[in-house]
């Protein structure tokens, strides 16, 4: 049997408090009265929660609210200097830092180069450098850091992390050793980890049972249950880019566990450029690639009544439409600016009276006219003239054949991601599934559709699939979420109390 806790007036008091403090960062500036009124105090107790917070300095007048009948009133605001926080990401080739005072308001955000070389000393030297690029008034009552990898909580080491990228964080009791080392509460944090805490008030602010899957270079996720980051026993939850997966190399064969194998073969960053590489698509990086595939496969070509083909195609095949159906205007043409269309992209010609020239993806002007200097072609392109008819002995990004191979491409690449993602669901029963990280970004809605169709197809689960809603750094925003988080239940005594305020 639970024990209830008493009401003492102390605690009474403290609750009142952090009612009203939470309910200032809320709002905004509050009058006496207001305060009264959506906490639920009377005006007597309002006034007096209002003049402890103003001794202990938590709160500070705001001035008059005037233009309204009666006497003025005089509204409050939290104090902003009561309290600062501080956001780190780290990655092996820079450190940011953002700092905020107690309300969230940015103070500075800056980059600073990595540790000079492995050891402590070393790190602590450019983490202390870093922090001075982005100071706040007084030393800050929090400092989360973002990091490749995750400490394992029965060691205090760095976990999941390879010496290659992360030298100079491999040594004992390394959360505490830094804390010590800055003179500051420093905690380490995975950085997919809060990607997904700064989902929670984007894409994810409607679900409190979700995974974040994050696509880039390398993979990784993070499990928010009942709104709370699950972490596992020895930190690891999450770590899926070493998911074994048919057709990808074990740890037994890959000789390391945090070798290259598993997931992380299957769809990490280098594994999707070769894949889509092989299917005739350019681009020096995986991101150039599968921006290149969506942008052959008709998604963003064009403008006008045919611009959404790519759209329709994916609501078609969720509806069970095989790939290639197209849908919008004139069966998937896709109309310029005046007579041009570009059918290409789906029947390899083009109607109207405009003509095309370069190599380029191009710049669309006057009436159908293409022109530019980037790469549409791999080896080279014909030109076209009269009714717009290609010709020429390059393979044409616009050509039914690389259309039909950027598809297949983002196929199979879609297929790769959800096999994983099935493993994942399975398990977790998500509400929903974030994908963030650069591939994703690349790859964009035609990505999502396609995901969410295999990984349907895979699994029983029925959730959802979304892009990151996460504008800029998502890792700097959710270390910075945390740090305030903390920063605010150390200052104002608690987090806030449950109330049926609105």
């Amino acid at each position: 049997m639970t024990e209830l806790v008493r009401g003492t007036p102390g605690l009474v008091r403290a609750v009142n408090d952090r009612a009203a403090l939470h309910l200032l960062l809320r709002q905004g500036p509050l009058t006496r009265p207001e305060i009264s009124r959506l906490t639920g105090l009377s005006k007597p107790t309002a006034s007096q929660v209002l003049a402890r917070l103003e001794g202990a300095g938590l709160v500070v007048g705001n001035g008059l609210r005037t233009g309204l009948p009666g006497r003025v009133p005089e509204t409050y605001r939290v104090n902003a200097a009561a309290a600062y926080a501080t956001a780190v990401d780290v990655t092996p080739d820079r450190i940011a830092v953002r700092t905020a005072d107690i309300t969230g308001a940015v103070l500075g955000e800056a980059e600073a180069p990595v540790p000079a070389g492995p050891g402590r000393e070393a790190l602590v030297e450019a983490l202390r450098a870093a922090l001075a690029l982005a100071p706040a008034p007084r030393p800050p009552r929090r400092v989360v850091v973002g990091v490749q990898g995750a400490v394992d909580p029965t060691t205090g080491r760095l976990a999941y992390a390879s010496e290659e990228d992360m030298a100079a964080w491999l040594f004992p009791d390394v959360e505490r050793s830094l804390g010590e080392a800055l003179g500051l509460p420093v905690r380490i944090e995975n950085d997919v980890n809060l990607a997904a805490v700064a989902e929670r008030a984007h894409a994810a602010a409607d679900c409190p049972d979700f995974v974040l899957l994050w696509a880039d270079e390398g993979l990784g996720a993070a499990l928010v249950i009942g709104g709370r980051l699950h972490r596992g026993h020895f930190g690891g939850a999450g770590e899926v880019g070493y998911l074994p997966l048919p057709g990808a190399p074990t740890a037994r064969e890959a000789g390391h566990p945090y070798g290259r194998h598993g997931y992380q073969e299957l769809a990490g960053g280098d594994a999707i450029r070769d894949l889509l590489h092989a299917h005739g698509i350019p681009g020096t990086d995986f991101t150039e690639t599968v921006a290149e595939a969506v942008r052959r496969a008709g998604a963003g070509v064009g403008t006008g009544a045919g611009t959404e083909a790519w759209a329709g195609v994916w609501a078609r095949a969720g509806a069970g439409a095989g790939p290639g159906t197209a849908v919008g205007a004139g069966a998937g043409v896709l109309a310029g600016a005046g007579t041009e269309a570009m059918a290409g992209a789906w029947t390899g010609t083009a109607t109207g009276s405009g003509t095309e020239a370069g190599t380029g993806t191009g710049t669309r002007a006057g009436t159908g006219t293409r022109a530019g200097t980037g790469a549409e072609t791999g080896a080279g392109t014909g030109t076209g003239t009269g009714t717009g008819t290609r010709a020429g002995t390059g393979t044409g990004a616009g050509t039914e054949e690389s259309v039909e191979a950027a598809r297949a491409g983002l196929g199979v690449v879609a297929a790769r991601l959800a096999s994983g993602l099935a493993s994942i669901v399975t398990v977790v029963d998500p509400g929903l599934v974030v994908l963030a990280g650069r591939l994703c970004a690349a790859g964009g809605e035609p990505l999502r559709a396609l995901v969410e169709r295999e990984l349907h197809a895979l699994t029983h689960s029925r959730a959802r699939i979304r892009l990151s809603a996460v504008t800029g750094n998502p890792v700097l925003a959710g270390a910075l979420d945390l740090a305030l988080t903390a920063a605010r239940d150390e200052v104002f005594g608690g987090p806030p109390p449950v109330t049926h305020c609105p």
